[in-house]
């Protein structure tokens, strides 16, 4: 009798572990639960702009657009067009180096909330790229203009041709003809394509991407700025991303749509970018230490990351009434 007490007992004690450490794994799982809901119905960080490299002017241009209660798709163009329009930009608008025959070609695109884009590639003659990518997107049939397609053009809808290349830009290309070697230069010039991604008080998002491109490329070159999926892609439902630096490499891994793709699966904007970088530097045979590629992104929580190949690259986030510079982290430690 006393054995058969002991062993029910002992069974029933056994009983009493097992819920407890039930009771224990439930109430972990529960405060787990209870610590992703609170997360998820965190207040996200809108209205939020963030741009490739140290461009105050343009994320502010944008985020006071928005305040005046402009569309953020305008506000992204009214960014992008101060950086245009600063002949001392050497890789944007007018004043931007040539390629190797002394032509300076704009490349450009814009996507907006609900899925449009536009497009302009190879455009000469134009400042405002992104307005006529815009234009091609609101007011034709079509996503992409090319060439002198893309300048009558914008021509027809208002736009002045002009001459982009500023006299600093020509004395630079006439010294780079004394050698004429083509060699991209990383972070030249500290600044390269500028790619703005915004989104507003309502978590609405869009983006612009605009450049004219390597410097001393051959003549018709296009890299990814004006490629959708590319240079720069929009989710509203997830977030968005825009690229800067070697456009071959970019485009070989459609670069921006991978990174919203992996804030889809769940990655912060922050692994997205690094991940994204990841997949060009390990390519068999991939030498990318002569080449520069950076990434901004933002999910629709308004997390931000950047992240870049090599030291340099920089990041402009205007937030919480604030519009700081950001130095990337980097893969290349040497």
């Amino acid at each position: 009798m006393k054995r058969r007490k002991f062993i029910k007992n002992a069974s029933l004690g056994g009983v009493a572990v097992g819920l407890s450490a039930t009771a224990l794994a439930c109430n972990d799982s529960e405060a787990t639960k209870s610590e992703q809901k609170e997360d998820d119905n965190k207040a996200p960080n809108w209205p939020i702009v963030i741009a490739t490299w140290n461009v105050n002017r343009a994320t502010q241009t944008t985020w006071d657009a928005m305040q005046e209660g402009k569309h953020v798709l305008d506000a992204v163009e009214a960014g992008c067009k101060i950086e245009e329009a600063d002949p001392k930009g050497q890789s944007v608008g007018k004043g931007g180096l040539p390629d190797r025959d002394g032509n300076v070609t704009l490349d450009a695109c814009i996507m907006d909330n609900l899925g449009n884009c536009g497009s302009v590639v190879y455009l000469q003659n134009i400042t405002h790229a992104i307005t006529v990518a815009k234009s091609v997107m609101q007011d034709t049939p079509h996503v992409m203009l090319a060439g002198k397609g893309a300048e009558d053009y914008a021509v027809s809808i208002g736009l002045e041709r002009e001459n982009l290349l500023t006299e600093a830009s020509k004395k630079a290309w006439q010294e780079w003809k004394k050698v004429a070697k083509y060699e991209p230069i990383i972070n030249i010039e500290n600044h390269d394509t500028i790619g703005l991604l915004a989104i507003d008080s309502r978590g609405t998002i869009s983006g612009g991407c605009t450049t004219s491109g390597l410097a001393y490329k051959m003549g018709g070159r296009v890299g990814d700025s004006p490629i959708i999926g590319s240079g720069l892609f929009v989710d509203n439902e997830v977030g968005a991303a825009v690229a800067t630096g070697m456009g071959e490499e970019v485009v070989k891994t459609v670069g921006s749509f991978l990174i919203v793709e992996l804030m889809r699966q769940g990655m912060s904007p922050q692994e997205a970018c690094e991940e994204a970088i990841s997949r060009i530097v390990n390519k068999p045979g991939k030498d990318y230490k002569n080449f520069q590629v950076g990434y901004v992104a933002v999910n629709k929580k308004g997390e931000t990351g950047y992240y870049a190949i090599h030291e340099g690259f920089w990041a402009t986030i205007y937030a919480n009434g604030e519009n700081k510079n950001y130095a990337s982290e980097f893969f290349n430690k040497k």
